[in-house]
């Protein structure tokens, strides 16, 4: 395993995150209970996968509660392992369960370390910008769960590049904790995050933990295009069915032909090639699901065929941030 800086802080995280979103049951028909999460994280670990991704919403809590007792199971020392959680979506009906108001942040932070059976998180990131809460507001919280000791850093998820900006300056402005990391959908069938987003990140020091690298399994093959899982890895209604997105696939397919690799690696190959990528989010609901991203560690991808990859991409909407509603407030920068 190899291992980088998670952004510009002193972390070092290995160069694959394991995605923890199969985790618990009752989301969707891939997710896991406990005894079958065991093995994925078994291999993570001999792999060493330091660093973890999971999130509040994930199973409904119970994606957090498996990684902690797996974690506890396996004995990891908590000085060498980077966990990360996330809040927004609502986990219950009230009017208070969902956002990134104070009240919720407050909350949630505390429920999310009872879960994870742990002191703090490495990593605490929201999980989209909250139309509802000013943004200063949101700053402040965070900047307080880490004043407290509850997380050693913050970041953010899937939103406009112009949002993301606005959180930055807030914080600048009001003297509080900044982002230290971007978590953003971006593989080589949705790179539309190079418009402005990741050039945002790179001018600020911000880390890049893609998730998605493989399109929900689309760009491994796994799952064919318009599928549950590859709508749900991009959040859109059309799940990678433009022709377009499968003349990516087709190039890719023969670039790894010409390797002799199977397509994962080619795909997880060039995410890790990108300037400002730390490390990407790994999902698996199989412990095999592993094998190529770790094998893509070892894959250089040469100028020529990163330039053939991409030849291939026909660019298209800004698609996964959640749209302004009527009703939106907005903070005071």
């Amino acid at each position: 395993m190899r291992y980088t800086g998670l952004g510009a802080t002193g972390v070092q995280v290995s160069r694959l995150c394991l995605g923890c979103g199969s985790f618990g049951q009752g989301m969707t028909d891939w997710t896991l209970d406990q005894a079958a999460s065991r093995p994925i994280m078994e291999k993570a670990i001999e792999a060493g996968i330091n660093f973890f991704d999971t999130a509040d919403i994930y199973s409904r809590g119970q994606s957090e509660e498996i990684l902690g007792n797996l974690l506890k199971d396996f004995a990891l020392p908590r000085e060498e392992t980077v966990i990360a959680t996330k809040l927004f979506y609502p986990l219950g009906d009230g009017p208070n369960s969902a956002g990134l108001s104070r009240k919720r942040i407050m909350h949630s932070i505390d429920d999310s370390l009872r879960r994870l059976r742990v002191d703090y998180v490495d990593l605490y990131l929201i999980h989209r910008f909250d139309y509802h809460t000013p943004i200063e507001e949101t700053i402040a919280a965070l900047d307080d769960v880490v004043r407290a000791g509850k997380a050693l850093h913050i970041g953010a998820s899937t939103m406009y590049a112009y949002q993301f900006a606005r959180y930055l300056a807030a914080a600048d402005r009001l003297g509080r904790t900044r982002f230290s990391v971007m978590q953003n959908s971006y593989n080589l069938a949705y790179r539309e995050e190079e418009r402005e987003m990741i050039p945002l990140c790179r001018e600020e020091g911000i880390g890049l933990m893609p998730w998605a690298p493989l399109a929900g399994g689309f760009l491994a093959g796994t799952y064919e295009s318009g599928t549950a899982r590859s709508r749900s890895s991009l959040g859109r209604h059309e799940g990678y069915d433009r022709p377009e997105d499968q003349h990516v696939v087709e190039t890719l397919r023969r670039v790894a032909a010409r390797r002799g690799v199977p397509p994962a690696q080619v795909a997880i190959a060039w995410v890790l090639s990108k300037p400002g990528v730390s490390a990407p989010v790994i999902g698996a609901s199989k412990a095999a699901h592993l094998d190529d991203p770790v094998a893509a560690l070892d894959l250089v991808l040469t100028r020529e065929e990163i330039a053939e990859l991409e030849a291939a991409y026909t660019p298209q909407r800004v698609i996964g941030p959640i749209p302004p509603p009527e009703d939106a407030v907005s903070g005071a920068d």
